[in-house]
C-alpha cells in the first residue's frame, strides 16, 4: 500500500502549498523509536545536554526568518505573533539548559546509616533518572512553542530522554524545518541526530504510543484525540505515563462590586482576551459569570463595542473553521441564548468574533451543558447571574480547567469586604492557575508556573510549562547500602558534580 502524502496547506485559501512528506509506516515508526532508544546513553552527560539545548536555541534564532515564514504560511498566525512565539521557544530551551546545569531537578537526597534509630536506618541514597524515549504530540495552535522544538521536547531532552515527535498535520513543513534544526544542533555537540526525530500521520501517532520502547508521552490537543491516546497508553501491557492537555473552559467570575467599580475596563479586557489569536489559545476565557442589572449591562455594552470592532480572522485550518461555525450555531439555537455580537463565518476563509449571553440559571439547571464545553475560536459565553447562589450552582457543574479567574473590587481584593476569599477558595479546586483581576491568556515561562489542571484540562497533575515540566520524564531510584564505587557520581559522598543535595534531611550548605 502506498503511503498517503502529507501536504502543507495555506489556511488563508484552503489550497495545498507543497507535499512535505508521506505518512510514516509502522516500520518507520519502529525505526525512529529504536534509533531514539539507542541514543539514550549519549544523553547521560548533563554538560552535553545543556550544550544541545543552547545549540538548538541558537540555530533556531539563526533560522528565525525561515521558521517564521514557514509557520505563518501554514497557520496564518502572523509574523508578529510567531516572532514572539519563537522567542518563547528559544527562551524555554535556554532555561532548561540552565536547569540541567544547576542540577536541583535530580532531587539528590542522602540519608546515612544510623544504628541508633528504632528500627535502624540503612544507608539510603536517592536521585532521579530519565524514563527513556518520550513521544511528543504537537499542538495545532502553537507551531513552535508546543510543537517540535517546544516545551515537551525541551524538557524531555533536559531530563535525558530522546524524543520522537508526532508532527501536527496543520504545520508539517514547519515541523520538518524545526526537526532539521534540532538534529543539526545534536550533531554540532557530538550527539546522535536521532535524539530527535519526527513521524507523520494519525496511524503513526497510535503506533507511537503503543511502541514498547516508548516510556512516556506528552500531548496537547483535543479531548477526543487526547483521551484516545491516553486510553491506549493505559491499555499497553506495560502502561506508561501520558501527560495530556486536552481542553479547558477557563471560567471567569465578575463580582457585582467589581462590575460597579470598572465595568467598562473589564468588558474591554475580556474582548481582548477572548479574541487574542482569533480565540485559539488554550486559556481563552470561554465562560464568564457577570451580574444581572445595570452594572452587568455596562460590562456587556463595553464588550459588545470592543468585539464589534474586531476584524474577522483566519483559523488554523478549515476543519477548525467548520467546527467553530457549527459549534456557535448549535449553541446560539439553545433556548434563552442571545448573541449581542453574532460569532461565526466572517467570509469564505475567515470567522468573525462574537459572544453569547444566557441566564445563569439555565446553566445551573443542566439544560444547557453544551455551553459548558470548550468552543475553539473567538467566542465566549456570558452567563448573567442574580445572586451568589447562582454563581455557586454554575461553578459546581464545571469540569477541570487550566485556569479560573475572579474579578474583584479593590475592597474585595484587599479582604475588607465581600466574598473575595470565598470565591478564590471555590475556584481553586477547578483549575491549575487561579487569577485575580487579570486575564488568563498568556502563560509566562517561569519557575513558579503551572500549566495544567484537573481532568479534562489535563490527564495528570503535572505542568507542561515552567521548570518543573522536566519532572514528567523522570523517576526516582534509591540505592541502599551501596558501596561508593558502585554508586552513580550524583550520589558520591564528595559530591564531585557539585549538585544541590539534602543530607540526613537537611539542605547541604
Amino acid at each position: 500500500m502506498t503511503a498517503a502524502p502529507v501536504w502543507s496547506v495555506d489556511p488563508r485559501t484552503g489550497k495545498p502549498r507543497e507535499q512535505v512528506a508521506v505518512e510514516s509506516t509502522p516500520g518507520e515508526v519502529d525505526q525512529a523509536v529504536r534509533a531514539a532508544h539507542a541514543a539514550r546513553g549519549a544523553l547521560a552527560d548533563r554538560t552535553v545536554r545543556a550544550a544541545l539545548l543552547r545549540a538548538a536555541a541558537g540555530l533556531l534564532d539563526e533560522a528565525g526568518e525561515h521558521v517564521i515564514e514557514a509557520a505563518d504560511a501554514e497557520t496564518a498566525l502572523g509574523p508578529g505573533r510567531l516572532t514572539g512565539e519563537l522567542g518563547r521557544t528559544t527562551y524555554q530551551l535556554r532555561t532548561f539548559a540552565d536547569i540541567v546545569e544547576e542540577g536541583a531537578f535530580l532531587d539528590v537526597r542522602i540519608d546515612h546509616a544510623d544504628g541508633t534509630l528504632v528500627p535502624p536506618r540503612p544507608d539510603l541514597r536517592r536521585c532521579k533518572v530519565p524514563l527513556g524515549v518520550v513521544a511528543v504530540y504537537s499542538a495545532s495552535n502553537f507551531p513552535l512553542a508546543f510543537s517540535v522544538p517546544g516545551g515537551d521536547t525541551a524538557s524531555a531532552l533536559a531530563a535525558g530522554c530522546p524524543v520522537v515527535v508526532k508532527a501536527h498535520p496543520g504545520h508539517p513543513a514547519t515541523s520538518e524545518l524545526c526537526a532539521s534544526v534540532l538534529r543539526r544542533a545534536a550533531a554540532r555537540v557530538g550527539l546522535p541526530e536521532d535524539v530527535v526525530s519526527v513521524v507523520h500521520g494519525f496511524d503513526a501517532g497510535v503506533e507511537l504510543v503503543r511502541h514498547p520502547l516508548v516510556s512516556a508521552a506528552g500531548f496537547t490537543g483535543s479531548v477526543r484525540g487526547g483521551r484516545a491516546l491516553f486510553d491506549a497508553a493505559a491499555a499497553r501491557p506495560v502502561p506508561i505515563p501520558f501527560h495530556g492537555e486536552l481542553g479547558s473552559l477557563n471560567p471567569v467570575v465578575v463580582t457585582e462590586a467589581a462590575a460597579a467599580e470598572r465595568a467598562e475596563e473589564i468588558g474591554a479586557g475580556l474582548a481582548g482576551s477572548m479574541t487574542l489569536g482569533v480565540g485559539q489559545f488554550c486559556v481563552k476565557p470561554g465562560l464568564v459569570l457577570v451580574p444581572s442589572g445595570a452594572h452587568g449591562d455596562r460590562l456587556a455594552k463595553s464588550l459588545t463595542e470592543a468585539v464589534s470592532e474586531t476584524e474577522a480572522g483566519v483559523l488554523l485550518d478549515h476543519r477548525m473553521r467548520d467546527n467553530f461555525v457549527a459549534g456557535v450555531r448549535e449553541r446560539a439555537a439553545l433556548p434563552d441564548v442571545e448573541a449581542p455580537v453574532t460569532p461565526g463565518a466572517g467570509g469564505e476563509h475567515t470567522v468573525g468574533a462574537g459572544f453569547l449571553t444566557v441566564p445563569a440559571q439555565r446553566l445551573a439547571g443542566g439544560a444547557h451543558d453544551l455551553l459548558l464545553e470548550e468552543c475553539f475560536g473567538p467566542v465566549t459565553v456570558v452567563a448573567r447571574y442574580r445572586d451568589e447562589d447562582e454563581i455557586t450552582a454554575v461553578l459546581s457543574r464545571l469540569p477541570g480547567n487550566l485556569t479560573a479567574t475572579v474579578h474583584l473590587s479593590a475592597a474585595e481584593a484587599g479582604g475588607t469586604e465581600g466574598s473575595g476569599a470565598a470565591l478564590v477558595a471555590a475556584l481553586t479546586p477547578l483549575a491549575g492557575r487561579v487569577l485575580v483581576n487579570g486575564w488568563p491568556t498568556g502563560v509566562a515561562v517561569a519557575p513558579a508556573q503551572h500549566h495544567g489542571g484537573p481532568y479534562p484540562a489535563t490527564t495528570s497533575t503535572a505542568t507542561s510549562v515552567g521548570g518543573t515540566a522536566i519532572e514528567r520524564w523522570l523517576r526516582p531510584v534509591v540505592y541502599q547500602g551501596m558501596p561508593q564505587a558502585l554508586l552513580p557520581p550524583e550520589l558520591h559522598d564528595d559530591n564531585p558534580l557539585r549538585l544541590p543535595r539534602r543530607i540526613d534531611g537537611r539542605p547541604e550548605s
